[in-house]
């Protein structure tokens, strides 16, 4: 499984001075984030946002941050994986005003108070702290407290994927990283992690210049191996196809095995609670995804519009690491989706 694709391994800027154009340095991959997106001009085009998911056995939360250019969008979610109940509450913001993501994740919070939401998200040597308040559709007060950790050796994958010189992607996938807090909707308190089962962390970070149309595959998940090691999956697809790089790896006691090769896919579209798989070619990375949940959502404004299915559930399967191990699991928690925007 291993890569041929180029590891960086020094602090580097995303783009030239100018801002605009790819930095022919910053193409690789890297364990850790090391890019700088020193993004300027070409408004429209520039993408910003963090994303947060916890996996919680059947509650799944998750929070968006970002900056679109010409809008913000900001929301907290959760899902109940057994009464399929959904929550939480977004904003759109015109033209992104207050909303603002540093050129380096994580080192600076990110802050939005609405009407209906207030988020913050910050970091510390602990981790990652998700706060948020906001008023459920029918009225009824909510609230989340968690904490994603982060050991100090834990690797995630980092990967710039160059479409061109002008429109390109700088990604930092985070898995299975433990996490705890509570979700509290109005009486109920739901608390995950620690003693109340096995929670999991999950972070997309994405900084660059996007072409108006674009369709992904992405897909990850966490839990434990049959022999009790901590596994992480990252896979993604559609996306980085020809551009020489992929976001593709598994994560096994915090050490990342980079996955060069793009992956093979295999679900329905229009019957998204069937089976997913993803496979490689050579036969290293064997999956099959068992979904409990789709969450689709369709947003159509004029010239802008999007479609995702992201369903959630339970990856089983093998994959095999740098050393040679193949690593069997069965139950792990996790999600694979398609989306496909104007944008």
């Amino acid at each position: 499984m291993a890569t041929s694709e180029h590891e960086v391994t020094d602090a580097v800027d995303l783009c030239l001075a100018d801002g605009r154009h790819l930095n022919p340095a910053a193409r690789g991959w890297s364990r850790v984030p090391l890019h700088r997106a020193n993004l300027a001009g070409r408004w429209g085009r520039t993408k910003r946002w963090d994303y947060w998911g916890i996996l919680a056995g059947d509650l799944v939360v998750s929070s968006t941050y970002a900056d679109v250019d010409y809008l913000g969008l900001v929301d907290v979610w959760w899902a109940d994986l057994v009464t399929h109940q959904e929550g939480g509450r977004g904003a759109a913001i015109p033209g992104a005003r207050g909303v603002h993501l540093p050129e380096r994740p994580g080192t600076e919070p990110l802050r939005f108070t609405g009407r209906q939401l207030h988020l913050e998200i910050a970091d510390d040597d602990a981790g990652t702290h998700l706060r948020a308040t906001w008023t459920e559709k029918d009225g009824t007060f909510a609230r989340l407290e968690a904490t994603v950790e982060l050991p100090a050796a834990h690797e995630s994958l980092n990967v710039v994927i160059p479409w061109s010189d002008t429109t390109f992607q700088f990604t930092s996938k985070h898995q299975a990283r433990a996490a705890h807090g509570e979700l509290v909707i109005g009486d109920e308190v739901r608390r995950f992690g620690g003693d109340h089962g096995d929670a999991w962390g999950v972070l997309d970070v994405g900084r660059g210049r996007w072409p108006y149309r674009t369709t992904w595959n992405w897909g990850g998940g966490a839990g434990w191996s049959v022999d009790g090691r901590v596994v992480g999956l990252q896979l993604g697809g559609m996306w980085t196809e020809g551009t020489g790089f992929t976001e593709n790896g598994v994560i096994v006691d915090g050490l990342l095995t980079k996955i060069g090769v793009e992956l093979d896919w295999d679900y329905s579209w229009d019957d998204p609670l069937q089976p997913w798989t993803v496979t490689a070619p050579d036969g290293s990375l064997d999956l099959v995804l068992a979904p409990r949940h789709d969450k689709h959502s369709r947003t159509e404004v004029g010239v802008l519009g999007t479609e995702v299915h992201q369903v959630f559930g339970h990856w089983s399967g093998t994959a095999v690491t740098d050393d040679g191990h193949t690593i069997r699991f069965d139950g792990l928690h996790g999600f694979a989706e398609e989306s496909r925007s104007r944008w």
